[in-house]
């Protein structure tokens, strides 16, 4: 006959999960600003007046759809530089440097800024949008789409 298990269940501590996510996004919070000054010099030096970055997902996947540049008005590839951003890891605090593609680096900005507004947007019926650079201003606008389902529902006694 076997013993039964009397180690405890170690419980999950809330507070000290959302002192950890507090800082984490703190941290997310203090470098996306240097990033996207980084995206920018790069761009300026480039040529590139704005850059619209497409998205979209839905049932738990998302990705990035398209990254289209233009210089004035007519279309313009990418530069084929780099960029170095700081990067903080999941649950980190702590920035490293680390030096990518600049279309690696859009991703990446896209990415963190779409977690800091709508995270979860890729989960069940998921959502779409587009980020617009705008180099000369160094703004980024994000239109933002929320996917939902709608059930109306009626009874009738007759």
């Amino acid at each position: 006959m076997t013993e039964p298990n009397t180690t405890p269940t170690p419980s999950f501590n809330v507070a000290a999960w959302e002192v950890e996510r507090r800082a984490h996004e703190a941290a997310q919070a203090a470098i996306r600003p240097v990033n996207k000054a980084a995206l920018f010099r790069v761009l300026s030096a480039a040529g590139i007046t704005s850059i619209d970055v497409s998205f979209d997902g839905y049932g738990d996947s998302g990705q990035i759809e398209s990254i289209d540049a233009k210089a004035d008005a007519a279309d313009a590839p990418l530069p084929e530089a780099t960029v170095t951003l700081r990067i903080i890891g999941w649950r980190g605090t702590d920035p490293t440097e680390r030096t990518m593609p600049i279309r690696e680096a859009i991703e990446h900005f896209a990415y963190d800024c779409l977690a800091q507004t709508h995270g979860g947007w890729e989960n069940n019926e998921g959502a779409f949008g587009t980020f617009v650079f705008d180099v000369a201003d160094q703004s980024i606008t994000l239109d933002y789409n929320q996917r939902f389902e709608d059930v109306e529902s009626f009874e009738h006694a007759f």
